[in-house]
């Protein structure tokens, strides 16, 4: 069973952000990860850079496929999980605790509106066949 986390938000690309003030703190969901398998590398990006909510700002490679991480939110990197670098295989163990890929300072708190919340994510897999 795929594990969803109260008190985030979610995309539809499988997204996590935990929103504090103006900070998020986003990585890839439990469903994510179980469908890239075992995570063998993690392009980070890089601290300063301006992200824009929905477009490609980080890359993972597992076993089976590279794919693109999606940012939540718009706004800066203020930090990446620099752990990922040696460790990419958090994100399979942890994917919401140890396996964050960055934090961002948000531009546009409102943004955060159109994120499902943990129930509507849970219904949205369902629909989805997941």
């Amino acid at each position: 069973m795929t594990e969803v986390k109260d008190g985030l938000k979610y995309t539809k690309e499988h997204e996590w952000a935990k929103i504090e003030g103006d900070i998020a703190t986003v990585g890839i969901t439990d469903y994510a990860q179980n469908a890239l398998t075992d995570i063998v590398f993690v392009e980070l990006p890089e601290e300063g850079k301006e992200v824009s909510q929905s477009k490609s700002f980080a890359t993972l490679e597992s076993v089976k496929s590279v794919s693109d991480v999606y940012a939540a939110l718009s706004g800066k990197i203020i930090e990446v999980n620099k752990e990922l670098e040696n460790s990419p295989d958090l994100i399979n163990k942890e994917p919401y605790e140890g396996g964050w890929i960055a934090k961002i300072k948000m531009s546009d708190l409102k943004e955060a509106d159109s994120l499902m919340d943990a129930e509507s994510y849970k219904q949205y897999l369902e629909k989805e066949g997941h």
